[in-house]
């Protein structure tokens, strides 16, 4: 507990500052005026682009912001809102690296686009915790130190609750194909 000096580890964190920070700066990016909510031509956007207004529903929370319809789910998840733990990989689905759960089902963010996620639940590694606590998957890849070099982890992770939420107790066939 922040609030509380007597217990250990009482005051600030280094999540807690940062989370902080990236929620202000995100506020900041994302707040337009009045009527701006349009789609607006860009300035200097490829072949008469235009920013379009989406509400994505993510880890729990809404999100409104601009973006140009060619924009990937995972660039805005990781460039737009600095969700970092959706991770870039192969950006052509076939590495799964960027897996994030859309309504519950693995769906990989590189190849869908942000406009196609809007009103979905999209859930990241990052919504799986529980303020600092990690979820249930996290915790048994920890404590199964099943982390390799690290950078796949969020998104098998990801799988595997997928997985999990469709099927609750998978019969090992299950678990090998992912389904």
């Amino acid at each position: 507990d922040p609030h509380d000096p007597s217990k250990p580890g009482a005051g600030f964190t280094r999540r807690g500052f940062i989370t902080t920070l990236g929620t202000g700066a995100v506020a900041a990016a994302t707040l337009t005026e009045p009527g701006q909510a349009e789609a607006v031509p860009g300035a200097g956007l490829p072949d008469g682009a235009v920013m379009r207004p989406v509400a994505l529903a993510i880890n729990g929370r809404t999100h409104r912001l601009l973006v140009e319809p060619r924009w990937s789910l995972m660039y805005v998840l990781r460039e737009r809102l600095g969700l970092t733990a959706t991770k870039l990989g192969c950006e052509r689905g076939e590495c799964g690296v960027c897996t994030v759960l859309v309504d519950d089902l693995p769906q990989y963010s590189c190849m869908m686009l942000a406009v196609e996620a809007e009103g979905r639940a999209i859930t990241t590694l990052e919504g799986l915790m529980r303020g600092e606590d990690l979820g249930v998957v996290q915790r048994a890849f920890v404590e199964q130190d099943g982390l390799q070099c690290g950078y796949c982890t969020p998104g098998q992770i990801m799988a595997v609750e997928g997985l999990l939420r469709a099927t609750p107790n998978p019969t090992i066939d299950e678990i090998r194909t992912g389904v």
